[in-house]
C-alpha cells in the first residue's frame, strides 16, 4: 500500500481498536517479506479479532500475510503485495488436551516445541519435527513442514482432524478437508487454531549411525536398513561438503531412529547395526545435524523429492550441474532432501542448474524446486508455491 500518512492514519486506528493499543503499529524495517516492507503490523488476541481485522483489510484492498515466528516467510514465491503482517503469537495455548482422546486444540499461534513441552507432562506428543526450530504450529501446518519423523507418521497435515481459519473476505471457518470443504493447502486466510492427534512419547529412542561417502553408498544403506524390517522412524542422510582450502571430502552420515520399548529398542538397534557393517555406532543422543535444514538465509535452499530408488541419480545430476558436491541433507528414507547453491550464483545459473537436474528427474517421478534464496534471486528464478513446498 502506498497510501500517504494522513491516509494511513484512520487505518491504524481501526487496527489498534480492534487489537489493542499495544498490538498494532506502523510496520518497521524487520517486518518484510522477501525483501518487500509491509505497511503495518497487528495482532489479534480471539478469532472475533481476526476476523474484524481481515474484514477490514478486505474493505481497504490490503494484501495480508500471516506470521508466527517468521521463519519461513520468505520462502517460497514472493507474494505480489505486503501491505498488512498478521502476527499469530496471541493466538497461542494448548485449549483443549484431552490425553484419553489422545487429542489437542492448539492455537495457531504457539510454537511446536511449547506444545511438546505441555505434552510430554502427560506422556504424550505430536508426531512432528519441524526443522525450523521457532515454528509455530500454524506456520508447520501452512507450510506442511516435515521433518524427519515424517518417514513413520507421514506429514503434519496428516495428523490434524480438523483447523479453524478465517478466510480472506473475513469469514470464519472449520475444515477436515472432507465433503468438499478444502483442505489445509486450500485454504486462503489465516489459520486460528488445530485440532490435532496425538502420539505416546516413545520410552527409548536410538540412532543408529553409519559413515557414507558417495551418494551411492547412501542408496545402499537405505536399502539394506528397510530390508531388516526395524520399524524406523526416520531415516536421515548428511553429505557435507569440503571445508574452505580443504581439497577433501569430508566423511557423510546416515542415521536411522528406532522409537519403542528400552529391550526391543536395543535389540532391533544391534540387529540393525551388524547387518550395516563395521564402523556403524548406536547412540541414545541425535547427530548435531539430525532435524536441522543445511542452509542458510544467504543460500539458494533446494527441495528434492524422488522415489529413493533413484535419489543418489539426482543427488549425482546436481552435482554434475553444478561441477562439484554440494551439502545435501534430508529424509533419505522416503527421497526427499535439500540441497544448498551459493547465494552468490546469477539467476541464470540457478535456473540452469534446476533445468539440469529437473531433466533427470522427470522420468524418475521427482522434482526440484527452489524453496528458498535472497531476495534479489527469489524475484527472477521459478520459486516454489508457498504452499507446495513439502
Amino acid at each position: 500500500m502506498s497510501a500517504p500518512l494522513p491516509e494511513r492514519a484512520p487505518l491504524l486506528r481501526a487496527l489498534i481498536d480492534i487489537c489493542g493499543p499495544d498490538f498494532a503499529r506502523r510496520a518497521g524495517l524487520a517486518d518484510a517479506v522477501a525483501g518487500r516492507l509491509a505497511s503495518f503490523v497487528a495482532g489479534p488476541a480471539t478469532t472475533g479479532a481476526v476476523v474484524d481485522t481481515m474484514r477490514l483489510a478486505a474493505n481497504r484492498g490490503l494484501a495480508v500475510v500471516p506470521r508466527g515466528a517468521g521463519t519461513k516467510i520468505d520462502w517460497g514465491r514472493p507474494p505480489l503485495g505486503v501491505d498488512l503482517l498478521l502476527d499469530t503469537g496471541r493466538l497461542a495455548g494448548v485449549w483443549d488436551h484431552r490425553p484419553a482422546g489422545l487429542t489437542a486444540e492448539v492455537g495457531a499461534g504457539t510454537p511446536v516445541r511449547a506444545v511438546q513441552a505441555a505434552l510430554a507432562l502427560r506422556g504424550q506428543r505430536l508426531a512432528v519435527d519441524p526443522p525450523s526450530a521457532d515454528a509455530t504450529i500454524g506456520g508447520m501446518l501452512a507450510l506442511n513442514e516435515s521433518g524427519p519423523l515424517r518417514h513413520r507418521f507421514g506429514t503434519p497435515n496428516e495428523q490434524v482432524n480438523r483447523v479453524s481459519y478465517v478466510d480472506l473476505d473475513g469469514t470464519p471457518g472449520e475444515s477436515d478437508g472432507e465433503d468438499g470443504r478444502p483442505g489445509i493447502a486450500e485454504i486462503e486466510g489465516v489459520l486460528v487454531s488445530a485440532n490435532l492427534r496425538l502420539v505416546p512419547l516413545p520410552a527409548a529412542r536410538r540412532w543408529v549411525m553409519a559413515s557414507v561417502s558417495t551418494p551411492l553408498q547412501v542408496h545402499n544403506l537405505v536399502e539394506e536398513a528397510l530390508e531388516q524390517e526395524v520399524d524406523p522412524s526416520a531415516i536421515e542422510v548428511d553429505l557435507p561438503t569440503p571445508a574452505a582450502r580443504s581439497p577433501e571430502q569430508p566423511p557423510g552420515s546416515l542415521a536411522v531412529l528406532l522409537e519403542g520399548g528400552p529391550t526391543a529398542v536395543d535389540e532391533r538397534a544391534g540387529r540393525l547395526a551388524k547387518a550395516l557393517g563395521d564402523g556403524v555406532a548406536v547412540a541414545e543422543i541425535a547427530p548435531r545435524w539430525w532435524g536441522r535444514y543445511p542452509f542458510g538465509p544467504s543460500d539458494v535452499a533446494l527441495r528434492i523429492a524422488v522415489p529413493i530408488a533413484d535419489l543418489h541419480a539426482a543427488v549425482y545430476a546436481l552435482r554434475d550441474a553444478t561441477r562439484g558436491p554440494v551439502p545435501v541433507r534430508g529424509s533419505a528414507g522416503i527421497g526427499a532432501v535439500h540441497a544448498v547453491l551459493p547465494g552468490d550464483l546469477s539467476p541464470d545459473r540457478v535456473e540452469a542448474v534446476l533445468d539440469t537436474v529437473r531433466s533427470v528427474l522427470m522420468a524418475r517421478g521427482g522434482r526440484a524446486v527452489v524453496i528458498a534464496a535472497p531476495p534479489e534471486i527469489a524475484r527472477e528464478v521459478d520459486m516454489a508455491d508457498p504452499r507446495d513446498l513439502f
